[in-house]
This record gives structure tokens, C-alpha cells and sequence, in this order.
């Protein structure tokens, strides 16, 4: 506990500031996507990303609603433990999630996807008691009750697993909470299908830009060149 205790001390304050800041940002683009995609007219073109053979197949449980919900204290999260690690690594993560929000952003105005809850007979589930179902209530009356817009990709595959890539490989990191982060993502992208709140082809969407936004990035490594600018800037500043 003494150890967790100083770990959370030597988070910088600029490391909370991105984490709550990067969660308003995300929840602002998936709302503004959907206003966007009214305002243009694109949702009249709205289809629903079902394949049948493999989504019929996948039961309703409801107790993944509380791994749904827990999502959005995990991507609070990320930045903030991201912060914690070399400087090049942490602008680096800035730049590949906020490329990867924006792609996911584009395909909410331009290519919306829906699902109808009524038709799938999620709206009677969610209105049996139990706290779970409860829980499902919640979610699906936060996300357009009877139907649900922007599934694909799905923004909870897509930040959670840029959660973890942003501490996969770092020393300054214990293995333990970089377990942590794999679990949990395999979780939260479990739960988008077992609480019925995405089609299966919105995990793999989701994960895919995720993937892509990581190595592009990360090959630029557009971090690298801005720490050194700034090193050269400030040891200039010290012959002066």
C-alpha cells in the first residue's frame, strides 16, 4: 500500500489533467458524431453491422454491465499512468489516441451504424429486476434507449486497448499493473457484446485503428523529435 501510495504522489499534475481531459474529449466526440451525422444527413444511411451467424450466437449477460461501466474509470486511467513514463512515450500515446479518436469519430459522421434494441428484445431484458439488468437499464437508456447509434468501431474496444499499449512496453511500469491493463481490455471488449451494446465486428474494428494509430505513430515517433527540440532550445538557453 506505502508503494502504491508514492506512485500516486509522483503522478504529475499534467498526467491528471490529460487522463479526466482525454475522457471528456471522448465522450464529446462520440455525442458531436452522432449531432454531426443528424445535421448532414448521413444517419438516414445508417445500417445495422449485424452478422447473424455469429451475433445470435452470443448470449445477453448482464453482469458484464459492471465491466461496461468500469471502462470509463480505466481510461481515466491510462493517460494518467502513461504520464508516469519517459516523456517521448507519453506524447507519443497523446498523438496515436487522439488520431485514433478522430478516425473513429469520421466513421460516426460519415458511415453511422445502429442497432435496433426492440428488435434484438433488449429493451424487455433490461426491465426485469436485478441489479445487473438494472445496470443494463442505465447504459442502454444513456445510448438512445430503443436504438443505439455509432457502434462501429467501437470506442470502447479502441481506447481501452490504446490504454494498454501505452504501458505495454514500459520499464517504468510494473508487470503487474501492465497485466492488469491486458485483462481488462480483453474484458471491456468481452462486455461491448454481452451487454448487446455492439455487433462483433465492432471489436475488431475498433481494435484494428487502435493497432494502426499505435504503430504509425510510434514509427514517426513524433515524441522523440519534440523532447530533443526541446533539450537543444533549453541547452542553448543555458550558454546564452
Amino acid at each position: 500500500m506505502k508503494k502504491f501510495i508514492e506512485k500516486v504522489k509522483s503522478i504529475p499534475k499534467w498526467g491528471w489533467y490529460f487522463g479526466f481531459f482525454y475522457f471528456g474529449l471522448q465522450y464529446g466526440m462520440y455525442r458531436l458524431g452522432d449531432l454531426l451525422s443528424r445535421a448532414l444527413g448521413t444517419i438516414d444511411n445508417a445500417f445495422a453491422p449485424k452478422i447473424s451467424a455469429i451475433d445470435d450466437r452470443i448470449p445477453l449477460i448482464a453482469a458484464f454491465s459492471v465491466i461496461y461501466l468500469f471502462s470509463y474509470i480505466f481510461w481515466i486511467c491510462g493517460p494518467i499512468a502513461v504520464s508516469l513514463t519517459r516523456r517521448k512515450n507519453f506524447i507519443n500515446y497523446i498523438i496515436g489516441l487522439s488520431a485514433a479518436y478522430i478516425i473513429g469519430f469520421l466513421f460516426f459522421v460519415f458511415m453511422p451504424t445502429y442497432m435496433d434494441r426492440v428488435a434484438e428484445g433488449l429493451m424487455d431484458v433490461s426491465e426485469r429486476g436485478g441489479i445487473f439488468n438494472w445496470f443494463l437499464k442505465v447504459i442502454y437508456g444513456a445510448d438512445g434507449s430503443e436504438k443505439g447509434f455509432n457502434l462501429f468501431p467501437s470506442y470502447h474496444c479502441l481506447i481501452s486497448l490504446y490504454c494498454y499499449l501505452g504501458v505495454r512496453k514500459q520499464p517504468e511500469i510494473s508487470k503487474g499493473f501492465r497485466a492488469y491493463s491486458l485483462i481488462m481490455t480483453i474484458l471491456i471488449c468481452m462486455s461491448t457484446v454481452f451487454t448487446k451494446q455492439h455487433y462483433f465486428i465492432d471489436i475488431p474494428g475498433g481494435l484494428l485503428i487502435s493497432i494502426l494509430c499505435y504503430m504509425v505513430v510510434n514509427r514517426l515517433d513524433p515524441g522523440e523529435k519534440i523532447v530533443r527540440k526541446k533539450e537543444i532550445r533549453e541547452l542553448q538557453e543555458e550558454t546564452e
